[in-house]
């Protein structure tokens, strides 16, 4: 009877112990990323940042013309990379010639046949990073961070900022959002009901069919948050990559940036 019951305990335990080891991100891939494309960056630098202990990469590229306190952080979609060339490369690489420094950070990730909702549990393992990359740039003496998200990307930001970091953001800028239901954690609109810092919702008019079906849960769940700087904006053309349309994506990202953080001279 006894040894039964240890060994019941044992099985679960093990069960336990195989279950947080597959909600973590997957270090080994991270680090196969990190070697692939460190080396190889024509724009910015790759930095190592830490988020409890536990090292992740980022790319930092400085403002063209230097400091100017402001600056981006990029958060990218599922099982990349902090130079993936869809959207965060782009952008990463852009906004310093406006004045922006960037910092794409690499978010948790899963092997590349994980669902998205094996996602869930990686969530808790945003904050850190998010912070990790907060506290780099305000060393660098950045007093303007703005966070930007794409896809998965975009729905990590969204639910940091509606549990913490509202007063060390000052702007948040979702491409491609969705809303899923697979869990509160994941769940956008949620999010967006307690977000009130400065919001542009940006997503293309071919985008996924669950960024286009959850577009007006998003400006709802905006309204509800009483958030009167929130920007829904349709890019005619575009997919969920934008692909062939950068230029147009980065034109109006810069553009909102400097309409809410750029101070006009006369």
């Amino acid at each position: 009877m006894i040894r039964s019951f240890n060994l019941l305990i044992f099985c679960i335990i093990l069960a336990f112990s195989c279950t947080q080891a597959s909600a973590a991100s997957d270090l080994e891939k991270e680090k196969r990323w990190s070697e692939q494309i460190g080396d190889d960056l024509l724009v910015g630098e790759s930095v190592q940042l830490e988020a409890g202990g536990t090292p992740f990469m980022g790319i930092f590229t400085e403002a063209s013309d230097g400091p100017t306190g402001r600056a981006v952080i990029l958060a990218h979609g599922m099982g990349v990379h902090p130079d993936w060339p869809d959207i965060i490369n782009p952008l990463r690489s852009d906004l310093p010639d406006h004045g922006w420094s960037t910092l794409s950070i690499q978010m948790p990730i899963l092997a590349n046949d994980a669902a998205l909702e094996d996602y869930a549990p990686l969530f808790d393992e945003v904050a850190p990073r998010i912070k990790a990359a907060v506290r780099y740039l305000s060393e660098q003496g950045n007093q303007t961070i703005v966070l930007l998200g794409h896809s998965l990307g975009a729905s990590m930001a969204a639910s940091y900022l509606g549990s913490n970091g509202q007063q060390e953001i000052q702007g948040f800028i979702a491409i491609g959002l969705s809303v899923t239901a697979v869990n509160d954690k994941m769940n956008s609109a949620l999010a967006l009901e307690k977000i009130r810092i400065p919001v542009l919702d940006l997503y293309g008019s071919r985008d996924l069919a669950a960024v286009l079906r959850s577009v007006k849960a998003r400006k709802k769940a905006a309204r509800k948050a009483g958030n009167s700087d929130y920007q829904q904006l349709e890019i005619e053309g575009a997919d969920h990559f934008f692909v062939g349309m950068e230029d147009s994506l980065n034109r109006r990202v810069y553009g909102w940036l400097k309409t809410h953080f750029v101070k006009k001279t006369r």
